[in-house]
């Protein structure tokens, strides 16, 4: 795959605070890439760099080619850009809105129409397209600053955290944007803090902490470069003495607890290494040597186990 985005020892210093410090990162073309942190990590920062509105004390970054220092002007032409604070103009109405926007991108006064109906139907809109856009609500906001963003067709989406301060269904509603976003062939880059959000719907992720890269890549390997041991839950019938004993002399079984609580069930939680085939191993041997196996499931390894073990807890 082709890197669209390329930061290549990337430092950004504002007197005695190092906001990104030698930050080396690429995201493929097409995919959705989460940049994932802590606030004061200096995601916003490096997006601001990446939007050529900061230039960088150190280092180099590309946009679908293009120099975000030597060649600003093509870069803002195939980004489409949303701040985690943006401005609305709340004297217009909602086609007003992204029929200005299109006049700035030098759009004729004739396509604009068909344009603005296709925008507001892509963002769930279209009823709205008369009303004020002081009357909309923070999610119909961050839809149509979305739609914005979109006006002249960018071959990249640079959204600083999309999902900040919107309900539990109006953030689901732009992860389901972002990804029909990426089915359209954009490739989309956003910040944020909440993991939900990267979990469900990236491809690539990044995680910055006190402005340094700590691991990129698919959110499995990450998952098993972190946390090699799989953890399987296994519920019997009875006692749990021989079957303890069995697992103990298992080949690959590292820890087993006995987790049992005083309702004629035991509850085994056991470490071990080995990869899916292994696990599938594991329950067809107790099942062949007659162990009573209520219930046998491996316990998730999340973004968030990855996340705060790849992270110390500092800010910038």
């Amino acid at each position: 795959m082709t890197a669209i985005i390329d930061i290549k020892g990337l430092t950004k210093r504002y007197k005695t605070i190092t906001a990104v410090d030698d930050l080396t990162l690429s995201v493929e073309e097409g995919s959705i890439y989460g940049f994932v942190g802590p606030n004061g990590a200096g995601k916003t920062t490096t997006m601001q760099v990446l939007t050529t509105l900061l230039k960088p004390t150190a280092g180099e970054a590309f946009v679908a080619g293009y120099s975000v220092t030597r060649n600003p002007r093509d870069v803002r032409r195939v980004i489409g850009y949303m701040p985690d604070f943006f401005g609305v103009y709340d004297d217009m109405k909602v086609w007003e809105y992204l029929d200005f926007f299109a006049a700035c991108y030098d759009i004729p006064e004739s396509d604009r129409p068909p344009l603005i109906a296709d925008l507001l139907a892509l963002v769930d809109l279209s009823h709205r397209a008369d009303d004020m856009v002081d009357g909309l609500s923070r999610g119909m906001k961050q839809r149509l600053c979305l739609a914005r963003t979109l006006t002249h067709d960018p071959q990249v989406l640079i959204l600083d955290e999309p999902a900040s301060g919107l309900d539990p269904r109006a953030r689901v509603e732009i992860r389901q944007l972002l990804v029909e976003l990426a089915g359209m062939g954009k490739t989309v880059f956003f910040s944020t803090h909440i993991l939900a959000d990267v979990q469900e719907i990236c491809t690539q992720v990044g995680i910055i902490e006190a402005g340094k890269l700590v691991m990129q890549g698919d959110i499995e390997d990450m998952q098993r470069q972190l946390i090699p041991y799989r953890e399987v839950v296994i519920t019997l019938i009875g006692g749990a003495d021989k079957a303890k004993d069995f697992l103990f002399a298992y080949e690959g079984v590292q820890v087993v607890e006995d987790r049992s609580a005083d309702n004629g069930r035991s509850r085994l939680h056991v470490t071990m290494a080995g990869d899916d085939m292994a696990v599938s191993q594991l329950l067809a041997a107790m099942v062949a040597a007659e162990f009573p196996v209520m219930h046998f499931t491996e316990e998730t390894r999340d973004l968030e186990s990855v996340f705060m073990r790849a992270t110390k807890g500092i800010v910038s």
